[in-house]
């Protein structure tokens, strides 16, 4: 669930440079542009959610081409900024309803929702009984409208299928596995977030045998390096209840007061655990309102949040900070925000 702004240049922030880099902050900027000022291996984890492309106010300034070259350069820089042995996780959803005008219409008869009685057979019937009539003429002789013959004799809606495109999945998982791929990182491991249904924003599911939307990838890439296998991080309850398991039972967030694509700390809490040492240093390029770097606090870790929203920004640092003790919390204007 993408929690991070659109990322693109617009609007953004200026960045420190590369020399006064330091964790504990939350930085205002293009994750593009403060990652190239990164020290090389200064992160253990980087866990984030990219926006999904699904028409969120925040992406309002992205095109599809756009959307697609600055989640790949992101990745791209994640190979260089990741300590070797470390790890990036993305969190991500596939695009369910991916317009297409390039796509054929999908020919559907919708039995359950036919409101005219009469079928494919009945409208052939009368064209063979007068050759040569015209589709007013079946239409009156059938008692239906020329919309409904033409509708049974092509399999399809002509209201909506004559100027509405088509909708198809786009598997956005498999592009970010070849982006990583393509930058030297591997595709080490997949856990599947299952949350609650998403009726609303799945409305085909009562037209159609598509699925409602009830789960997003949670993709784990690993830099080339030594990996510590520290088995101690977890108890062996959680080990056995989720850190082996690979589905994740998590309720999205109730509501989406701080930001409108928050996704639920618990999913944070468990990746920032399994993933990154104590006392490491976890990266979110779209920190969106802090949900990453909130966690990594509480679980003991340095944190650095990249976010090109100064209102978003300004909320993560906020949030990040009230749950450190105050002798540990940056001064106001200091290294946590820039």
């Amino acid at each position: 669930m993408a929690e991070g702004g659109s990322g693109t240049r617009s609007g953004a922030g200026s960045a420190d440079s590369g020399g006064d880099w330091r964790p504990c902050r939350i930085i205002c900027g293009d994750a593009r542009d403060v990652m190239r000022s990164m020290p090389a291996g200064s992160v253990d984890l980087s866990f984030w959610s990219p926006p999904y492309f699904v028409g969120k106010s925040y992406e309002r300034d992205l095109d599809f081409a756009g959307w697609r070259s600055m989640v790949g350069d992101v990745v791209a820089q994640h190979r260089r900024v990741v300590r070797p042995g470390g790890f990036m996780v993305v969190n991500i959803a596939d695009i369910l309803c991916f317009v297409d005008p390039e796509m054929p219409r999908i020919q559907a008869a919708s039995l359950s929702h036919r409101r005219v009685p009469i079928t494919r057979e009945d409208v052939q019937r009368a064209m063979r009984d007068r050759p040569g009539a015209g589709r007013d003429e079946i239409a009156s002789v059938l008692g239906c409208s020329e919309q409904t013959v033409q509708r049974r004799l092509e399999h399809n809606n002509v209201r909506g299928g004559k100027s509405i495109p088509g909708t198809r999945v786009l598997p956005t998982s498999a592009m970010v596995v070849e982006w990583a791929e393509n930058a030297g990182l591997y595709l080490y491991d997949k856990r599947i977030w299952h949350k609650d249904p998403a009726w609303m924003s799945s409305r085909w599911h009562t037209g159609s045998y598509r699925a409602v939307d009830e789960y997003e990838y949670v993709l784990v890439f690993w830099n080339p390096g030594i990996t510590e296998h520290d088995r101690g991080r977890l108890t062996a309850a959680e080990w056995s209840e989720w850190g082996s398991r690979g589905v994740w039972n998590i309720r999205s967030v109730a509501r989406n007061a701080r930001h409108e694509a928050e996704f639920p700390e618990e999913l944070a809490r468990r990746v920032v655990r399994l993933f990154s040492p104590p006392g490491g240093t976890v990266l979110d390029p779209f920190a969106g309102s802090g949900t990453t770097t909130a966690v990594a606090a509480m679980e003991g870790r340095l944190w650095v949040g990249i976010e090109r929203d100064r209102r978003y920004a300004d909320m993560a640092r906020t949030r990040t900070l009230s749950l450190l003790p105050s002798a540990a919390a940056p001064p106001a204007g200091g290294p946590a925000q820039s």
